[in-house]
């Protein structure tokens, strides 16, 4: 069984605004048109406000015109089809599954970060949320230390998810928090053990520096620990929350990308535009505000509910 349902209607709904926004932009371009290199360039301006990337969106419009030169595609119509696969081609075959502690290895260990404002609590909520329907036990751990809200929302989440919490003092040491966490995880005999972490502005070296504190502390209580770094990222910031994704994997190795705020904006081509820049694969996206509203990403699936009429 896997850890989350995904349903394309749901994925559509989320999609809404991208649909209706650059996607729609893609469509009007393209469909009943005849093909021809001005069209092209203009289907290349459309890609490029849809946050897919420069680089990209030229590539893309360059391999269309190779075909249309070819004779091989000569209508609009052909052309989104061809896109449509171009994207898809963007994500090939790859391990977009949290992955989990070997059996009677201890307690498996996601740490999650990502600046204030990404959504980072409400997607920690989402992903237990989904542990929980799945039969595992969950332990949250509030090494935001540094931000009361960030604590007290951690708290509200942990009551209406029915998993406990271990927090600390408000500015102490983060990674005492972790250690904490870490032996009560192993003490109790819990599943799965989600670390929160501080998002203050990603410039501020010291705090890149206590997330990989926080990780080398984890690491020593529980062998293999953490198991997945997973990286919250805000979909409406566009190339700027790739930039903060540059800095937080110089700072730690991060093996997944949670995409929130999804529905939230009119370009979903940041999904192609992290996996050309980063090459960390997308694992999750959120698509709406409630526990529920997340899905796991799949390239296909995607594309297909952002161009769906």
């Amino acid at each position: 069984m896997s850890l989350f349902k995904s349903a394309l209607n749901k994925l559509k709904q989320g999609l809404a605004r991208t649909r209706s926004g650059s996607a729609s932009t893609v469509r009007t371009i393209l469909t009943g048109k005849k093909l021809s290199p001005e069209l092209l360039k203009d289907l290349e301006r459309a890609m490029i406000q849809a946050d897919i990337g420069v680089k990209t969106a030229v590539e893309i419009r360059k391999d269309i015109q190779a075909a249309y030169e070819r004779s091989e595609i000569t209508s609009g119509d052909e052309a989104l089809e061809f896109l449509k696969d171009q994207l898809r081609a963007y994500y090939p075959q790859a391990d977009r599954s949290l992955h989990f502690a070997a059996p009677g290895e201890g307690p498996t260990v996601i740490l999650v970060a990502g600046i204030n404002g990404a959504g980072k609590t409400t997607s920690i909520a989402k992903i237990t949320k989904s542990l929980r329907d799945e039969g595992k036990t969950v332990l949250l751990a509030a090494c935001d230390t540094f931000r009361a809200a960030a604590v007290e929302q951690l708290e509200v989440w942990s009551e209406r998810l029915d998993v406990q919490v271990i927090k600390g003092q408000q500015g102490g040491d983060p990674a005492a928090v972790a250690f904490d966490a870490a032996q009560a995880a192993v003490a109790r005999d819990v599943d799965v053990l989600v670390l929160d972490t501080a998002g203050r502005l990603h410039t501020q070296d010291h705090l890149m520096r206590q997330l990989t504190k926080i990780r080398s502390v984890v690491a020593k209580q529980i062998p293999g620990a953490p198991h997945e770094v997973i990286l919250v990222i805000d979909a409406t910031t566009g190339q700027n929350g790739i930039n903060q994704a540059k800095v937080f994997a110089d700072a730690t190795d991060v093996t997944g990308i949670f995409l929130s705020k999804l529905d939230g904006t009119a370009r979903g081509g940041i999904v192609i535009a992290i996996r050309e820049a980063l090459n960390i694969p997308v694992k999750f996206i959120g698509v709406g505000e409630t526990p529920d509203d997340v899905e796991p990403f799949d390239p296909a699936k995607f594309v297909d509910a952002m161009f769906a009429e």
